[in-house]
């Protein structure tokens, strides 16, 4: 399949977030809002030219006093920071559809390289006619390295929130004329 430009379908497709709380419990949350320029053979995502921009305001944990404390200058700050983003860089084949995509992610204003580890699913022809692709990218980074260090002592030891966030994206995107 040759390299082409792909349009990710957000109603398809899910960029979630994991975090300890309290050292034991897991929270998860998605955005909500975003968008993605791809363009790629599918097939071999080695030459892949991937530029993603989330709406932080998106953000959706299930709890909206959670969200909204989020969305403020102890986390996030959308007011000054209203975008993270995502541009690769480079992508080294590890195995038969699998790839470690690294890119520089940007998140409050900090901008460090991450990698992701994407497995190519498969692609195939909608209800509709269009050729879509599967993909599933994870990937963990410290909330500290981008400047994201509120957290709460606990009276029992450790702390509220992990260092350590889990990245889990799952993407359908369609193939463009």
């Amino acid at each position: 399949m040759a390299k082409t430009t792909w349009a990710v379908d957000a109603s398809h497709s899910e960029i979630g977030f994991s975090a300890k709380h309290m050292m034991f419990t897991t929270v998860r949350g998605s955005f909500k809002k975003f968008e993605a320029t791809v363009v790629a053979d599918p097939e071999d995502l080695s030459t892949a030219e991937i530029d993603f921009t989330i709406d932080v305001a998106s953000v959706d944990t299930r709890n909206e006093d959670r969200d909204n404390h989020l969305r403020t200058g102890d986390f996030f700050d959308v007011e000054n920071y209203p975008t993270i983003t995502f541009k690769a860089t480079e992508t080294k084949k590890t195995g038969e559809h699998e790839y470690d995509m690294i890119g520089d992610v940007t998140i409050h204003g900090v901008t460090k390289p991450v990698t992701f580890h994407v497995v190519y699913q498969g692609t195939g022809k909608n209800p509709w006619g269009a050729e879509v692709a599967g993909f599933e990218a994870t990937a963990a980074i410290s909330r500290k390295d981008f400047g994201l260090t509120y957290n709460a002592a606990l009276e029992t030891g450790g702390v509220l929130i992990s260092d350590q966030v889990k990245l889990n994206l799952e993407i359908q995107a369609s193939k463009q004329a």
